[in-house]
């Protein structure tokens, strides 16, 4: 359990550092990478939903002090580690078949993985965006924003859970 505390903490630290390098590239003016959000997508199931929320929070929290965006992205990992519980359960109907708890490719396989990646990426898009836009005047554009930063950030999302999961078998 330690471990995995110490784990989390040192890839918060690393993927909020990320983030703050990303959030500076913006694609064709449209799709922004998300990176931080793994750790939010990888916490272990074991954890208690007040402990993820305010894990959430903390990360966005410190994301929003270092690109000056005021509450945006507390306000949807929040909402995003609420929810996560309740997406896996919809994918993977009992945890007792995992191997262990921390959802990852090598614990649920690459589909139901997916899935439930792809699922959380996109509340957090969609939630981040329409806060953002905060109206609905130009709808077309911001679902193309959403539509695109899912799309870009669920592709570093699986490169990263592919680079940390071959690192684990090579040393095995």
């Amino acid at each position: 359990m330690t471990r995995t505390i110490v784990l989390m903490a040192v890839l918060a630290v690393v993927l909020v550092l990320a983030q703050v390098v990303c959030s500076k590239i913006i694609l064709f003016n449209v799709a922004m990478p998300i990176v931080f959000i793994y750790l939010i997508v990888r916490m272990p199931m074991s954890w208690h939903a007040n402990v993820t929320m305010t894990v959430g929070f903390l990360v966005g929290l410190l994301v929003d002090v270092f690109n000056n965006t005021p509450g945006m992205h507390a306000l949807s990992c929040t909402v995003l580690a609420g929810v996560r519980h309740t997406v896996f359960n919809a994918y993977v109907p009992r945890e007792d078949e995992m191997a262990e708890p921390i959802p990852s490719i090598d614990s649920l396989g690459m589909g139901v993985y997916f899935k439930y990646m792809f699922t959380l990426v996109l509340i957090y898009c969609t939630l981040l965006f329409f806060i953002q836009a905060f109206t609905l005047r130009d709808p077309l554009l911001t679902l193309g924003r959403v539509g695109a930063s899912t799309a870009l950030t669920s592709l570093i999302l699986l490169g990263i859970d592919s680079l940390l999961s071959t690192r684990r078998e090579k040393g095995l």
